[in-house]
């Protein structure tokens, strides 16, 4: 079940301010980044750096695994390895990670994610393993009411 409005299920984060990710799609197994490509997002060559793909990569892949249909019992993740491969370039315009979740077990979980411009373009991709956050293994994730702090909260590796 998708959700409508996914913004309204995280916390601020400053991680997410910084880099200026909005999740606009979230669902069991897939999650959909995007972000307006600005000036503080380019390199020295004047095209979108590829640790701003990279992030996006790796909060794309955790969203993925992290879904959770009760949003007062959200699941938290940690990546423990990620590999991106680098396809083509971009300097303006909004682009889309699609994160998948691929498979996984109860703490540890593979996926994949794709960085697409605009126009379709395939920008990146890449692969990551991710470990859930102690209580986040179950698909309602931890009891209600878990406390939200910075090192656990949805952005960048940190789903």
């Amino acid at each position: 079940m998708p959700m409508n409005q996914p913004e309204k299920l995280l916390p601020d984060s400053g991680f997410r301010q910084l880099l200026g990710f909005e999740l606009t799609q979230w669902s069991a197994d897939q999650a959909v980044v995007e972000l307006d490509i600005g000036p503080q997002h380019l390199n020295l060559a004047g095209v979108l750096h590829g640790g701003v793909l990279t992030a996006l990569i790796d909060v794309a892949c955790g969203f993925a695994g992290c879904w959770s249909a009760d949003p007062q019992r959200p699941r938290r993740c940690v990546t423990l390895s990620l590999t991106t491969s680098f396809t083509a370039q971009a300097s303006g315009g909004r682009i889309r990670a699609v994160g998948r979740k691929r498979a996984g077990g109860r703490r540890i979980f593979a996926a994949s994610c794709e960085v697409f411009d605009a126009g379709g373009q395939l920008l990146a991709f890449g692969e990551g393993t991710l470990r859930y956050r102690s209580g986040s293994e179950e698909a309602a994730g931890p009891g209600a009411g878990a406390a939200l702090n910075d090192s656990a909260r949805s952005d960048g590796g940190s789903a």
